[in-house]
Formats: structure tokens, C-alpha cells, sequence
């Protein structure tokens, strides 16, 4: 259920609310598919958008890697175009995992400008969530994540989730007012997740980034 690695983070933004239900989810980025993986277990009535460019990353999440394909549907195309055309039904939640690895060293593979977050939001239901994957925490601060906290009417709170095994950041922006023990309180009183917190298998900080709005 956890990998003790980034994927955690993507979807934990979601555990400040106590009862989360998406009911629809998009993630940018499938990669291998792991996210998605975790997330099926986790909401079994939850159903998947997933958009990427790498045919050998579909291959392995669809053939290899168990995805439930009748509640995941796959696009093999830009995200960026994705975004921009889509008009289609909004979703509960948002991940964005946009990553390229040229030179390699990991980084964005889209600038996190205002343009790109406001693409992000027009995706979202009222009350949806957004998760953005940054390969360090100077990334994050590049952004325009910080200002669009400030100037948005949809998010209330945002959190900068981390991993001791790892540079990324994971911006968890919410369309309410949390506080960060929030987080650690509601995975504890969720039975799937209760045990691996205790045990330390599931291991996270989260910071503010916002300004306490």
C-alpha cells in the first residue's frame, strides 16, 4: 500500500480531510503507475484519468504493473494540450507528476506558472483537491504556487509534503482550512493507514506554504 517514496506524498494531501471520497481522479503523469495503484486500493468506488506521453510507461502500468483497467482510462497524449482543450466532467482530484529527466537530473517537465495553475484549478470540482510533484524544495519556491495560494478564490490552505528518503516536495493545495497535525490525526483514525503510521512504514513532514489564509 506505501512505498515509503514520493508516490506516498501524491495522494496524501487528501488525508486532511477526514473522509475523503473522490470520486473522480486525474493524474498527469502515469509514469508506471504506482499512484494510481495506491489510490485504487485505497477508493475502491473512485474512478481514473491517467494522461502520458511514454508508450513503455503505459505498457508497464496496464500489463504489467495490475492497474484496474475498468476503472482507468488512459490517454496517450500532451498533458499540457490535455489541460488546455479538456471540457469535459471536473474531477475531485488533481495529481500532477509532470517529470523529465534529461541530463539526468529530475525536473519539472512544465513551468508551475499561473497560467499552467489556472488550467489545473478550471479541471477541478469546487471542493477538489490539487497535488503538484517538485524535484526539490527550490523548485517549489520558483513557482507560482505561493502567490496563487494568495490570489485564489478555490484554495484555502497549502501544505509542502516530504519524505526523509527524498528531495521532492509535494504541494497539497485544499479548498479548506487545514492545519498540518490534521493530517497525521486523520490518517490515524483511517483504518487502512492507521497501522503504517504507527509502524513508521508511512513517514511524511508537512509544512505550510501558504499564509495562514
Amino acid at each position: 500500500m506505501v512505498t515509503g517514496s514520493v508516490w506516498d506524498l501524491l495522494w496524501l494531501g487528501l488525508y486532511f480531510h477526514p473522509r475523503p471520497e473522490p470520486a473522480r481522479v486525474l493524474v498527469l503523469g502515469l509514469g508506471a503507475g504506482t499512484a494510481v495503484l495506491q489510490l485504487q486500493s485505497l477508493f475502491p468506488d473512485a474512478r481514473f484519468t491517467a494522461i502520458e506521453q511514454d508508450p513503455v510507461h503505459i505498457e508497464v502500468a496496464t500489463n504489467h504493473f495490475g492497474l484496474d483497467k475498468r476503472r482507468t482510462e488512459i490517454y496517450r497524449q500532451d498533458a499540457a494540450t490535455f489541460v488546455t482543450r479538456y471540457r469535459g466532467p471536473r474531477f475531485d482530484f488533481v495529481i500532477d507528476d509532470l517529470f523529465t529527466g534529461d541530463a539526468g537530473t529530475p525536473r519539472r517537465a512544465l513551468e508551475c506558472d499561473r497560467k499552467w495553475l489556472q488550467g489545473l484549478q478550471r479541471c477541478l470540482t469546487s471542493d477538489g483537491t490539487l497535488s503538484i510533484n517538485f524535484a526539490d524544495h527550490a523548485e517549489l519556491k520558483n513557482s507560482a504556487v505561493r502567490d496563487w495560494l494568495k490570489e485564489s478564490r478555490h484554495f484555502m490552505s497549502g501544505f509542502g509534503l516530504r519524505s526523509p528518503a527524498i528531495e521532492n516536495v509535494v504541494a497539497a493545495l485544499l479548498p479548506f482550512k487545514a492545519q498540518s497535525a490534521d493530517l497525521r490525526a486523520h490518517l490515524a483514525a483511517t483504518p487502512d493507514l492507521a497501522g503504517l503510521l504507527k509502524s513508521d512504514h508511512l513517514r511524511f513532514q508537512a509544512r505550510r506554504i501558504d499564509s495562514q489564509r
